[in-house]
């Protein structure tokens, strides 16, 4: 999954108007921003398998660092209690950490059976709604489609780098997506780590977005 993830996070930002958009960007991709850098390492393992499934080609053998529901409770946990500890925003603290186990729940959904519970266990779980590029991408669209349609309504844009913003990056996001289901497969696993770096500027982006927007003004209906 990759822009429900995304929608998750705009439609998070209603609930913690304290919180800017670019850290519940982070907290909802924070074990996919992880991943890449321990492809590179070596730490964690993924093969190119076209085929695979209907909807990604990559067929992930070890990534218990990132993906484990163990190890992605525990980043949830050091993340809410570090931004607890920094602002002493508890609200702001539990959001983001569901936001980060939100994450491997959501995984669960889309992935084949690959997910560990624990680092070295043998329990692997995934629904694998990617069998099925129309259901798969019904539930992320939907979601993205929730989620930036909440933030567009709780927010109101500051000037008109708050309006053009937004919806250049709610294009990118779109267009990244489709692109992953039409385009070819990654040449390389290194290749493909690279291009996963790059989603710390979609991160930076949304929270260049949120200094150009702020809470939108309820007006009272008349009586």
């Amino acid at each position: 999954m990759f822009i429900g993830h995304f929608g998750v996070a705009f439609a998070a930002r209603r609930a913690a108007p304290a919180v800017s958009l670019g850290w519940l960007m982070l907290a909802a991709q924070f074990i996919d921003l992880l991943w890449p850098s321990l492809l590179m390492l070596g730490i964690e393992r993924v093969r190119i398998a076209p085929g695979a499934t209907a909807v990604t080609p990559l067929d992930f053998e070890h990534y218990p660092w990132s993906h484990s529901l163990a190890m992605v409770a525990l980043w949830a946990a050091v993340g809410g209690g570090l931004w607890l500890w920094l602002s002493k925003d508890r609200r702001g603290a539990l959001l983001l950490a569901l936001l980060v186990l939100s994450h491997w729940l959501l995984d669960a959904i889309v992935h084949a059976p690959d997910l560990p519970l624990v680092p070295g266990g043998g329990a692997r779980i995934g629904l694998n709604l990617w069998s099925s590029v129309a259901a798969s991408q019904t539930v992320e669209l939907a979601l993205f489609a929730l989620g930036v349609g909440l933030y567009a309504r709780s927010t109101q844009a500051l000037d008109a780098t708050g309006r053009w913003a937004l919806w250049t990056l709610v294009a990118l996001l779109l267009l990244i997506q489709f692109a992953n289901l039409a385009g070819p497969p990654p040449p390389s696993v290194p290749a493909l780590a690279w291009v996963g770096q790059l989603q710390w500027l979609l991160v930076l982006w949304g929270g260049w977005i949120d200094r150009h927007r702020a809470a939108a003004v309820l007006r009272a209906r008349p009586a």
